[in-house]
C-alpha cells in the first residue's frame, strides 16, 4: 500500500512538469508543424533509393539503357523534396503556430517562407570556364534550404507564428467591412504582421552583415546548429536519448515524439549532412565528418518495434507464458509489434507505471543505441544517408533497405538482446500472475 502511495506521488510530482513542458505553444508547434514534411521526406527518400542502388550490375544495367546520367531525374526529385526540409519546415512550423492560436493559418506560412529566405545567403559559388570561382547571385541555395538550414527554419516558423498571432491577438491589422469575400479579408489582414516582420528581417540583415561580415543564416548555422549536431552524435547523447524516451512512457508519457519533436530537426540536418558527404563524391565515413545519430538511427535502432523495444517481451511470452493473460496478450502484440506498434504491451502487460519492468525498459533500448553508435563508430554499420522507410516498416526488412544485409543482422542481434533482457522480468511477472489466475479460479470454485 505505501509502495503504491509513493508511486503514484513520485508520478504526480513529475507528470506535470513533463507535460506542461510538452503542452507549450512552441514545441506543439514543432511537433505538429514537422509533420507536414514527412511525404518530402518519404516519397523522397524513394527516390533517392533508387538513385542509390548499391548492386553495381543493375547500376550498369540502367545505364545502357538510359546513359550515364540516367540518375539525374532521380536527384532532380530529390532536389526538390528532401533537399527541401528546413524551406517546408518553416512553413509548417509558422502554419501550425498559428493555427493552434485559433486565427487562418495560412497567411503565417507564406510570409514564414518569404522572411526565411529574406535571411539566408542568396549567392552561390560555381567555378567559370578559366577554373575561377565566381559567385552568383539571385538564387536559393538549396543547401540552405535542407540540412544547413534546420534550426533557422526553427527559429523562423515560432518567431512569424508568434508575431503574426500577436498582431491578430492585438487587432493591429487593417479592418475591413463584412461585405468584402473573407479570403480578400484575410490577405489585408496579413498586410500590416507581413510589415512589420520584413522590417525586422531587414534589420537583421543589416546588422548580421555589418558586425560579423554574414548572413542571420550562416551565423545561426556555425554558433547554434553545428555544436547542437555535434551534441547528438556525442555519447552522452546517444544514452540519454535512448534513456529518455521509455522514462517519460514508463511515466504513461508519449516519449517518442515528444523527444523526435526536439531531436528530429537536428537528426535530419545530420541526415542530409551525411548525403552531402556521399553527393561529394568521398567516402561515407566517421573520419570524413560523417553523422552517427539521425531520425534513422533512432527509428531503426532505438525504438523499433515500438519504444522500450518490447518485442524481446512479447517474444518471451510466446516461448515461455504459463498464465493465461500472458499467453492472449503475446499472441495480440506480436503482430502489430512487427509494424512497430507496442502500445497494446504498453497498457496491456502493463509496462506503464510498472516498478517491476522500469529497469529492463530503460536498460534495453539504452544499450541498443549504445552499441549501435560504436557499431557505426568502427566501421560494421555505415552512416545514414537522407534515405528513410516509413517507421512502420517491420525490421530486419528497414535494417536491409537503409544497410543492407549488415543491418538486417544487426536488428536480428537487438531483438536477441531485447528478449535476453525482458526475460527473466517477464518470467518473474508470469508466475504472479499465474498465482492471482489461480487464487480467482479457486474463489470462483
Amino acid at each position: 500500500m505505501s509502495e503504491n502511495i509513493e508511486k503514484r506521488s513520485w508520478s504526480d510530482k513529475v507528470t506535470p512538469v513533463i507535460m506542461k513542458f510538452v503542452n507549450t505553444k512552441a514545441v506543439s508547434a514543432l511537433k505538429d508543424g514537422l509533420l507536414y514534411t514527412m511525404p518530402l521526406s518519404l516519397v523522397g527518400s524513394l527516390f533517392l533509393l533508387l538513385a542509390q542502388i548499391p548492386y553495381e550490375p543493375f547500376n550498369n544495367w540502367m545505364a545502357g539503357i538510359f546513359g550515364p546520367e540516367w540518375i539525374l531525374p532521380l536527384l532532380k526529385i530529390y532536389n526538390g523534396s528532401l533537399a527541401l526540409m528546413a524551406l517546408a519546415g518553416v512553413a509548417g512550423i509558422a502554419y501550425s503556430y498559428t493555427k493552434n492560436e485559433g486565427y487562418e493559418p495560412m497567411p503565417a506560412a507564406i510570409i514564414a517562407i518569404s522572411t526565411f529566405v529574406m535571411l539566408i545567403p542568396n549567392t552561390v559559388t560555381a567555378i567559370g570556364l578559366d577554373k575561377q570561382e565566381i559567385s552568383v547571385g539571385g538564387v536559393i541555395p538549396i543547401v540552405w534550404a535542407g540540412g544547413q538550414g534546420m534550426i533557422l527554419s526553427i527559429i523562423i516558423g515560432l518567431f512569424v507564428g508568434y508575431m503574426y498571432s500577436l498582431f491578430l491577438r492585438k487587432k493591429i491589422t487593417i479592418k475591413l467591412p463584412e461585405e468584402v469575400p473573407q479570403g480578400v479579408a484575410n490577405q489585408f489582414t496579413a498586410l500590416i504582421p507581413a510589415l512589420a516582420i520584413f522590417t525586422i528581417a531587414l534589420a537583421i540583415n543589416i546588422f548580421f552583415k555589418a558586425a560579423f561580415q554574414t548572413t542571420f543564416a550562416e551565423w545561426i548555422f556555425k554558433v547554434l546548429q553545428i555544436p547542437l549536431q555535434g551534441v547528438t552524435d556525442s555519447l552522452a547523447g546517444v544514452l540519454v536519448m535512448g534513456a529518455l524516451i521509455p522514462f517519460l512512457w514508463w511515466f504513461g508519457i508519449h516519449g517518442a515524439i515528444i523527444v523526435a519533436s526536439v531531436l528530429d530537426p537536428i537528426a535530419s540536418a545530420n541526415a542530409l549532412a551525411n548525403q552531402a558527404i556521399l553527393e561529394s563524391g568521398a567516402a561515407l565515413t566517421i573520419a570524413n565528418g560523417a553523422h552517427i545519430v539521425t531520425t534513422q538511427f533512432r527509428e531503426q535502432f532505438v525504438t523499433i518495434t515500438g519504444s522500450g523495444l518490447t518485442i524481446g517481451l512479447v517474444i518471451a511470452m510466446l516461448i515461455a507464458a504459463k498464465s493465461e493473460q500472458s499467453k492472449a496478450l503475446g499472441k495480440l502484440a506480436i503482430w502489430p509489434g512487427l509494424f512497430n506498434i507496442n502500445e497494446p504491451i504498453l497498457f496491456g502487460f502493463p509496462i506503464v507505471m510498472n516498478p517491476f519492468m522500469f529497469i529492463p525498459f530503460i536498460l534495453v533500448p539504452t544499450v541498443s543505441a549504445l552499441a549501435s553508435y560504436f557499431a557505426i563508430k568502427i566501421g560494421f554499420l555505415h552512416p545514414f544517408t537522407a534515405v528513410s522507410v516509413p517507421w512502420t516498416t517491420p525490421p530486419i526488412i528497414s535494417g536491409f533497405i537503409l544497410q543492407g544485409w549488415r543491418g538486417a543482422l544487426w536488428q536480428v542481434i537487438i531483438i536477441a538482446w531485447s528478449t535476453i533482457a525482458y526475460y527473466p522480468f517477464f518470467k518473474k511477472q508470469d508466475a504472479i500472475n499465474l498465482e492471482i489466475e489461480k487464487k480467482n479460479k479457486q474463489a470462483a470454485a
